[in-house]
């Protein structure tokens, strides 16, 4: 399955795209630290925190991985899986759903929707898979900025949670 809008191109995720993923992510923390925002992810580059490359590679091959191309180059990534990661601490659901268990975007495209098209994608691998839920977790400091781009995105808040002094928000949406 491709998604694809004029020239961006949606495709399935493979373990020769950790390089460009970790490069997106070591831009995010490198950006969101130039903004003042330490707290979020830290400042250690990804790719130089203990399990961030192991992690990006688990996210490649044991789970559903999608990266956005634009013009040839790797511009974002969604990873879903069946439930949140092991450091969210959540109350258990009764059903199936997909989780995303990471969204990361071109730090230097900011505002051009690639993170959007890629939860809209996202939402089409749930409903295919005939699933009606689909959550995420995301910090919930900073004034809540990334708590609204989710909502604005059609997700709902459920269940706020802690991880040590780390606040998070769970959002969902139905998508059935």
């Amino acid at each position: 399955m491709t998604h694809t809008s004029p020239a961006l191109h949606i495709r399935p995720g493979c373990i020769d795209d950790v390089p460009a993923i970790l490069d997106l992510l070591d831009g995010a923390v490198a950006w969101m630290n130039a903004r003042g925002n330490t707290q979020q992810w830290g400042t250690t580059p990804y790719s130089q925190k203990p399990g961030g490359v192991e992690r990006v590679e688990r996210y490649t091959t044991e789970h559903e991985a999608y990266v956005a191309e634009l013009d040839g180059a790797l511009v974002g990534a969604v990873v879903l899986g069946t439930e949140p990661g092991p450091q969210v601490e959540i109350a258990p659901i009764t059903e199936p759903e997909r989780y995303v268990r990471l969204l990361i975007t071109d730090r230097q495209r900011v505002g051009q929707g690639i993170g959007s098209v890629l939860l809209a994608h996202a939402v089409e691998v749930t409903r295919k898979a005939e699933v009606d839920l689909l959550r995420v977790d995301c910090w919930a400091g900073g004034g809540g900025e990334l708590v609204a781009y989710y909502e604005r995105n059609g997700f709902v808040r459920t269940e706020p949670f802690v991880v040590g002094e780390w606040p998070g928000q769970v959002l969902e949406m139905r998508v059935g």
